[in-house]
């Protein structure tokens, strides 16, 4: 008899061959079904709540899948495409989850049937290839030196992305304002540099966008009151330096031998702190924040020299200043000059809502802007936030790149045509592989027909028929239940956000037909207590 050879510790779970592919993709799907809902105008939103009892409600796929503390190793990877996807182009994280979930159930019954899934793989690179070709060939790219046109462009593409979230209502309001963020940046177009607060009471109407920076007003000592809240051409001095008085007695020990000493002793230490703050004053800066706090003496010897200052200045607001207004981030008084302040047309402390505002616009250096979220519960205005986010980040694609598609499920069908059409030139098992991935492009119209209740196989049924026709750019109308021109009708996507769910898709699928086997070492401590030799003798 062959001795029996043990190769891994003991209590570790292996499975391997095709019941794991299958039991793979059924984890995926799982995974699908709890964002299926979600994609477009008439998606529901999911309410998740955390271990410590926050609630967040929200349709975006990449937040849920976040949120959603997801175990099983094939699974993983979705959510990872969820987040490249936001990271990237920041909207179609929902798409590209039900894309790479629908391409996994088309190959389910192949791989049950027995195809090789290296055959499958080369299948689904040869069609997202040849899906990413077509979107390039059919984009439509608008004249980009015609100012008003390409306005209109991101505007579109903005009103697009936020039809499928909670503001839809109020899409028209937010799609301007987000293209005026985007167009205050300069030509990099840095996200960090869009800052966004939110300041809870008002209507969602009474959302602002100032184009400079504003934060809310930081904590303040006795004598804030009386200094001025509106300059026009400021110097702004920017600190890193601790402006209060300290009492020695908690800091440090010092061994004194009369009343005299000790009063040295607080002598120097004021002298030191009005040192400090003469030479801010003599400097001619009329603005002075510091990340540190800045104490009442201090306060109060700036309002008596008609000078404005906040203390404790979060660190991101302050370093969007800087980089709006000039100057650097100060750790020393001593050598104040112009090179090192800051400067803005226009500098005013405004009341928005419960909360008081230091508002900097006219900023000469960088160009930068603050959207300041109104609503009334406080989930309502973070997927605001997050929607925006979304808007913005496919404005600045639409930007950089300039050629756009029609959405709602019109590409997805002109695509999933074409690829039938050229399965029929393609011999052996390919075609079938092929038209399989055609099939499953449709689960997008599909989905956006379910979650709205329509009937989907009849408005399917319609799109084949208007793109067998060649009307290349029908969708699904979501207002009156029908197929509509989306082109026409101003349902634009940039061709990006197409290519990247493609292919992130298209790789998750490849990445989980790849796999055909799941080894998983017990934690230690875990497996079942190390047994005798039968038979051996156990020492007493």
């Amino acid at each position: 008899m062959q001795p029996q050879i043990i190769l891994l510790k003991e209590g570790t779970e292996a499975s391997q061959g095709r019941s794991q592919i299958i039991s793979n993709i059924n984890a995926c799907q799982a995974i699908v079904d709890c964002v299926r809902t979600t994609l477009g105008p008439r998606g529901m939103d999911k309410l998740m709540v955390e271990a410590q009892g926050k609630a967040t409600i929200s349709n975006d796929g990449a937040t849920i899948m976040k949120l959603l503390d997801v175990v099983h190793p094939a699974a993983k990877t979705l959510v990872d495409i969820a987040k490249s996807q936001d990271a990237e182009v920041g909207d179609g994280t929902t798409s590209v989850v039900l894309l790479a979930g629908e391409f996994l159930k088309q190959m389910k019954p192949f791989i049950e049937e027995g195809v090789h899934s290296q055959i499958i793989i080369r299948s689904v690179r040869r069609a997202t290839h040849l899906a990413i070709q077509f979107i390039n060939e059919i984009a439509i790219k608008p004249k980009k030196d015609d100012e008003t046109e390409l306005r209109q462009l991101l505007e579109k593409c903005a009103a697009t992305a936020m039809s499928s979230k909670l503001i839809n209502q109020q899409k028209d309001f937010f799609s301007k304002m987000v293209v005026d963020a985007v167009m205050l940046l300069d030509d990099l177009l840095p996200l960090n540099m869009i800052g966004m607060k939110k300041v809870p009471g008002g209507a969602l109407e009474d959302t602002l966008l100032v184009a400079g920076v504003a934060f809310k007003k930081t904590f303040s000592y006795a004598g804030f009151e009386m200094q001025p809240k509106q300059y026009t051409n400021p110097t702004i001095a920017l600190l890193n330096i601790e402006l209060e008085l300290k009492a020695e007695r908690d800091n440090a020990e010092v061994r004194l031998e009369s009343v005299e000493e000790y009063q040295k002793v607080v002598d120097a230490e004021w002298t030191i702190l009005y040192d400090k703050l003469e030479k801010l004053h003599l400097s001619g800066a009329k603005v002075v924040l510091s990340k540190l706090p800045i104490g009442d003496v201090a306060t109060q010897y700036f309002a008596d020299r008609d000078m404005f200052c906040a203390g404790r200045v979060p660190d991101e607001d302050l370093k969007r200043t800087m980089k709006a207004c000039g100057g650097s981030i100060l750790t020393t008084v001593a050598d104040l000059g112009d090179s090192v302040l800051g400067t803005c047309a226009h500098f005013e402390e405004k009341q928005i809502g419960g909360d008081r505002f230091n508002i900097f616009t006219g900023c000469p250096q960088a160009k930068t802007c603050t959207i300041i979220i109104r609503g009334g519960a406080e989930q309502f205005m973070e997927e605001t936030e997050r929607s925006l986010h979304d808007a913005i980040m496919i404005v600045r694609r639409a930007t950089k790149n300039d050629a756009v598609v029609a959405g709602g499920g019109a590409i997805e069908m002109e695509l999933s045509k074409h690829l039938r059409d050229v399965s029929r030139t393609i011999a052996g098992k390919e075609q079938m592989l092929i038209s399989a991935i055609a099939r499953a492009l449709e689960i997008i119209p599909r989905q956006l027909c379910d979650n709205a209740g329509f009937d989907s196989t009849n408005i399917l049924n319609k799109l084949r028929q208007k793109h067998a026709q060649g009307n290349r750019w029908v969708g699904v109308d979501i207002l009156n239940e029908d197929v509509a021109d989306n082109m026409e009708k101003c349902v634009w996507e940039p061709s990006l956000v197409k290519i990247n769910a493609l292919s992130a898709a298209s790789e998750a699928t490849c990445l989980i037909l790849s796999v055909d086997e799941t080894i998983k070492n017990p934690k230690s401590g875990e497996g079942p207590a190390p047994q005798g030799r039968p038979g051996a003798r156990r020492p007493f």
